[in-house]
């Protein structure tokens, strides 16, 4: 499954302020059972917007690792409070099987 959340970046700060944390925090979490990684991407034509997205084995191992509260992750968030608005946008199920075209060699 996929967690995702948008960030939008306040006035007078850069995207990179909020990346620093957000890499801190991520390297904590993805040490939980079921955690298969993240992404930070930013909007195009919008570099103070950016979507967070967490990938997890289940629903259940994420709740499982949001339970229990670990506090250099809590201080990282807090420390990145006063830079960035966090919207989560929910959690999305991943099908049950993707296909994608194979690249284009040019």
């Amino acid at each position: 499954m996929k967690y995702i959340f948008e960030v939008h970046i306040k006035e007078g700060y850069r995207a990179e302020d909020y990346a620093d944390a957000w890499v801190r925090a991520s390297e904590l979490i993805q040490r939980a059972p079921g955690a298969l990684g993240t992404e930070l991407h930013r909007k195009i034509g919008d570099s103070r917007t950016l979507i967070a997205i967490a990938h997890w084995d289940s629903k259940a191992s994420r709740d499982a690792a949001e339970s229990r509260h670990d506090d250099r992750v809590a201080e990282i968030i807090r420390s990145a409070a006063p830079f960035c608005e966090i919207r989560p946008l929910g959690e999305f199920e991943d099908p049950e099987w993707v296909v994608r075209p194979a690249p284009q060699r040019g």
